[in-house]
């Protein structure tokens, strides 16, 4: 085996980690292949012969590629959620059956990284991303991530810590139960159907927040309020032929389905008995992508 092969044999070991690291920074599929591809061009290009750590040289290089393509989106965010054109973007989201997870889901997804998480994190600096992601997901130290960022180790901390504050207040950690999540999703999906405000809204937080992304072509919102989210969850629930009980992100979700194609994601943040959150994809390009067969039925 030449040492072109087996370098590229030991960078597949890795490859599932780098794509971990890259969607926390990025949040979408499509440039976390790009943002590995990038790691392994590097590498290739590297001498590594005197690198004791390569998973952890490869991490960084992989923040710093994404940190690169944060910086040079040529969409900038006027607010958290929304581009120069006030198009609200949520993450892409990871979809499996609802019995589980496959291995390199279970890899990507690690630590529960929810919609509602990516959400949050999208509204950092991208050098607050990098150095909360590599530091507190990654347990990558401070001194190695500093150079990637050219700054120091102090620095570099308080960007981590700074990031922590944002992300601790904006997105609480949702509840542990998936079993008691379920449930919930599946009261909210019973109401829904059967066009029950009043109990949707005793599923609903009072201050619960809907967002929804359809893609170029179709302006997203943002509803606010358990009245408001009820009312707009009665009138859609009319229009899925069905609802498919799945995983998104590793916490129970819905896929909506009409004429055999996805015409919805949503995503549920649950705290206690209610739903906190509500992120619901409707962009037709990237629902094209989700495999449908992994819902069975």
């Amino acid at each position: 085996m030449s040492e072109k092969d087996l370098l590229a044999r030991r960078f597949e070991e890795h490859r599932p980690h780098l794509r971990a690291v890259a969607y926390r920074m990025l949040g979408s599929l499509g440039d976390v292949d790009d943002a590995v591809q990038e790691t392994w061009l590097r590498l290739s290009r590297s001498d590594v012969t005197g690198v004791e750590n390569l998973g952890g040289w490869l991490t960084t290089v992989t923040g710093r590629v994404c940190l690169d393509m944060l910086r040079s989106r040529t969409t900038r965010r006027e607010s958290p959620l929304h581009d120069d054109d006030g198009q609200i973007r949520l993450p892409d989201p990871v979809v499996s059956g609802p019995d589980g997870l496959d291995p390199e889901q279970e890899i990507l997804l690690a630590d529960s990284v929810g919609i509602a998480l990516l959400v949050v994190l999208e509204t950092l600096a991208p050098a607050e991303r990098l150095a909360f992601v590599l530091h507190d997901m990654f347990a990558v130290p401070f001194d190695e991530i500093a150079p990637v960022l050219g700054r120091t180790a102090a620095s570099t901390r308080q960007l981590a810590s700074r990031a922590r504050r944002r992300v601790q207040g904006a997105a609480p950690a949702p509840d542990t139960d998936l079993a008691h999540r379920r449930r919930i999703v599946d009261a909210f999906l019973a109401a829904a159907r059967g066009g029950d405000f009043d109990a949707l809204v005793s599923v609903l937080d009072p201050e619960i927040v809907a967002r929804s992304d359809g893609g170029t072509l179709r302006p997203g919102v943002i509803r606010r309020g358990a009245a408001e989210v009820a009312s707009q969850a009665i009138t859609f629930a009319r229009f899925a032929e069905a609802a498919h009980p799945a995983l998104v992100n590793g916490t129970p979700g819905v896929v909506a389905v009409a004429e055999g194609r996805a015409i919805s994601v949503m995503a549920f943040t649950v705290q206690g008995d209610r739903i906190t959150t509500l992120d619901i994809l409707t962009d037709p390009e990237r629902l094209a992508r989700i495999d449908l067969s992994v819902l069975g039925g």
